[in-house]
């Protein structure tokens, strides 16, 4: 019952999309810290040996996170780490174009567990943020596995809006709301 008083005046589920170097992330960091000023932080980046501008990536995000966060790591297994943080602290998903990356890479079957994940946020009784990349604006990729991702991004980005309550649009550190509108169409 404390965490319904916690959470009340926030969305139960938003997605954050936008460009890279928007202002996605850090706008998800305050949307999850505001109700108890602590967060569950879902990391699906992955630091690798022979990858360590991704892990100068990681380092700076948690250092500019600071205190208030509890970090989980869940690289593919999204949906599980949704469900056994479920029930505390507001939860941010930072990153699903990074998890979709790790999907396909590893040959899951990306559609399935975009399915699973949309499926889950509506049983999830914390709130829950999620960050996106907005990768459709630009040119046609010249090859076919670019192609396929950003085909598959736009995919899993259009599921998780329809899934969740609240959808912004970061542009340049300004966040747009796009979900709901106004809109009768």
């Amino acid at each position: 019952m404390a965490n319904v008083l916690f959470h009340a005046g926030m969305e139960k589920s938003i997605l954050i999309t936008g460009g890279a170097r928007s202002g996605k992330s850090a706008l998800a960091e305050r949307l999850a810290l505001r109700p108890t000023g602590r967060a569950v932080y879902i990391a699906t980046a992955e630091a690798r040996d022979d990858d360590p501008e991704m892990a100068a990536r990681i380092a700076a995000h948690r250092a500019r996170r600071g205190a208030g966060w509890r970090d989980l790591h869940a690289p593919v297994d999204l949906t599980g780490a949704l469900e056994a943080s479920d029930g505390g602290d507001p939860r941010l998903v930072d990153c699903l174009t990074l998890w979709l990356t790790n999907l396909m890479l590893g040959g899951a079957d990306w559609r399935a567990e975009g399915a699973a994940l949309a499926a889950a946020l509506g049983r999830q009784a914390a709130p829950v943020v999620l960050v996106t990349n907005e990768v459709g604006a630009g040119i046609v990729p010249e090859n076919r596995l670019a192609r396929e991702f950003r085909d598959a991004a736009g995919w899993l980005n259009q599921t998780v809006a329809e899934a969740v309550d609240a959808v912004w649009l970061s542009v340049a550190g300004y966040p747009i709301r796009v979900k709901p509108n106004d809109d009768p169409f």
